[in-house]
């Protein structure tokens, strides 16, 4: 038995690209608005330099922001620490930074000092990039409300980056850690 297999022809049809086109018109606008919303912001940063470092903080009052692992220290290059803030206890998460209370002294130097527009936060190279960010954006501006609306009103706008300088033991820490060490000598 044989089989017979025709062979179907094609006969010369159009491409419906309705479907397409309809896809496109919907997805073109759609795109184009949520590129207006997708910005990438950039902070310029400051970064010392070696050379003029030394004849600069002779001259002029340098706010500093270090970040340790238990506080952050607020300090000046002539005075000395003006603020330590603790972390603060966030219940079941542990601890925290305080940076509430972080923006409540930026702002009250800034009334202290109007002028000046810089600043430098020294971190650990341990530091989260998320922790140096909160820090950031706390030292550059706070929201206050002017005419009804809420804006960000400028404190030090101009930040530098530094690496934090390794904090000798506090005299306490220190204390037990000779006593420690000259009761395992006794022993």
């Amino acid at each position: 038995m044989k089989r017979k297999h025709r062979r179907l022809r094609n006969k010369d049809t159009d491409l419906d690209i309705t479907a397409f086109m309809n896809l496109m018109i919907v997805l073109v606008p759609i795109l184009l608005m949520n590129m207006v919303f997708a910005q990438t912001s950039v902070l310029e940063l400051n970064f010392p330099s070696q050379d003029n470092q030394a004849s600069d903080q002779e001259l002029s009052l340098q706010i500093q922001v270090i970040i340790l692992d238990d506080q952050l220290v607020v300090s000046d290059n002539k005075g000395g620490v003006i603020k330590t803030i603790a972390n603060k206890d966030v219940g079941k998460e542990g601890v925290a930074y305080d940076f509430e209370m972080l923006g409540r002294v930026m702002q009250d130097l800034k009334t202290r000092i109007p002028e000046k527009k810089d600043i430098t936060i020294m971190a650990k190279k341990q530091t989260s990039y998320q922790t140096l960010v909160s820090v950031m954006d706390k030292v550059r501006s706070f929201k206050t409300v002017v005419a009804g609306s809420l804006v960000h009103a400028e404190l030090f706008p101009e930040v530098s980056i530094a690496d934090a300088p390794e904090i000798a033991q506090s005299a306490e820490n220190l204390a037990k850690t000779q006593d420690f060490s000259a009761g395992k000598r006794k022993s």
